[in-house]
């Protein structure tokens, strides 16, 4: 099932308009993950966004994390796991996270989960279908339809040890684990 994207913007006199209405074409299926969908939505490429920028963002590759300043908006379809998480080694996750060109998140040494990883991101997330299970270093959390988590550049991971597929919305915003104070 696609997903349809509407995006608003302007015409010449900046009346309101519909740029696009379609079913959203930047979808990513990463190595490794067999049924998993990343639906990217938008990319803002700095912030303050510009609000009359780009008609279209999804038109080139968009890696797992946002641009530097920037953000990404993104539904992903996370199908369950008993079928894969077993041929899931350290290899293929590595291999899993560099097909999204981010081959440097995933937790080195013993972690609970095969695709355990952290991001120099604030990620919003809200469950929109199904349920999943988020995996922290020494936790665990079930997240269900319409809970939303906010995900501050720790270690994690998304399980979906459910018969069905689990849809989430997520919005990555670039972040620095430290900063110039």
């Amino acid at each position: 099932m696609g997903v349809r994207r509407v995006v608003t913007g302007h015409d010449q006199s900046g009346k309101a308009i519909v740029i696009s209405d379609a079913e959203a074409s930047n979808i990513v299926r990463p190595l490794n993950r067999p049924g998993v969908a990343i639906y990217n939505l938008w990319q803002i490429d700095t912030s303050p966004a510009e609000v009359f920028g780009a008609d279209e963002t999804t038109d080139r590759t968009i890696g797992l994390l946002p641009p530097r300043r920037g953000s990404v908006f993104r539904l992903i379809d996370f199908p369950p796991e008993k079928d894969w998480i077993d041929d899931i080694d350290p290899e293929a996750a590595k291999a899993a996270w560099a097909s999204l060109g981010a081959e440097d998140i995933g937790v080195k040494g013993k972690s609970p989960h095969p695709l355990m990883h952290r991001t120099e991101t604030i990620d919003y997330a809200l469950c929109l279908e199904g349920e999943i299970v988020m995996v922290l270093d020494d936790s665990e959390v079930l997240i269900q339809k319409g809970d939303a988590v906010i995900q501050r550049g720790t270690n994690h991971a998304w399980s979906n040890r459910s018969n069905t597929v689990c849809k989430m919305m997520f919005v990555l915003v670039d972040g620095a684990f430290e900063t110039d104070a």
